[in-house]
């Protein structure tokens, strides 16, 4: 039976969806490089630094790391051979009319607009970096719902700067004139700066 009154903290959400990115492989790094490589021509004075928090940024919120959690586990499931048939061999082939994966990663794109969107859709096309290492059929391992919580989490970082770079521009100012701890999470202290 199911206790309502128990809430597990955002703390503990954001360390298992960080630890679950590290064991199957996946650094910020890796996601914030493809960022990167998407908003650095329209945007002057982006550096990784700037892509780096914007990821942490995406990585905060509850819906993104539920998805995470969600694929991975699924994902980690089928190299186990745990899921019942059909499932196992849809999920450890990354069957082509299989689209739940996609939908779940578009279910978090969908919280940062139609650039996140459009981004989404390229870089399920195009498998761009770490995405494309990912990539079950092409790779090793069952990456069948990583790979697209990858690309999901990029565009919705990508947008974030894209809107920020609006903002910017309002303001008569670049990315250069920003430093990359504006758009992350806030400092606890100064040596979190």
């Amino acid at each position: 039976m199911q206790n309502k009154n128990v809430r597990i903290s955002s703390e503990e959400v954001s360390k298992a969806t960080h630890d679950a990115l590290e064991r199957r492989g996946v650094k910020v790094l890796d996601i914030a490089e493809i960022v990167y490589e998407m908003q650095v021509p329209y945007n002057k004075g982006l550096t990784i630094e700037h892509c780096t928090q914007s990821v942490e940024r995406v990585l905060r919120k509850r819906e993104v790391q539920h998805a995470v959690l969600v694929g991975i586990e699924l994902d980690e499931l089928a190299e186990k051979k745990m899921l019942s048939e059909p499932l196992q061999s849809i999920i450890e082939n990354d069957e082509g009319l299989f689209g739940v994966d996609e939908t779940i990663a578009l279910g978090s794109v969908f919280t940062y607009g139609s650039i996140a969107v459009t981004t989404f859709g390229h870089l399920d096309k195009k498998k761009i970096g770490i995405i494309e290492k990912l990539d079950t059929k092409t790779g090793h391992g069952v990456h069948t719902f990583l790979d697209d919580l990858i690309g999901s989490i990029a565009a919705c970082a990508a947008s974030r700067i894209a809107h920020r770079m609006r903002d910017l521009e309002e303001e008569g100012e670049t990315f250069a004139d920003v430093p990359p701890v504006v758009l992350g999470p806030q400092a606890k202290s100064k040596e979190d700066l």
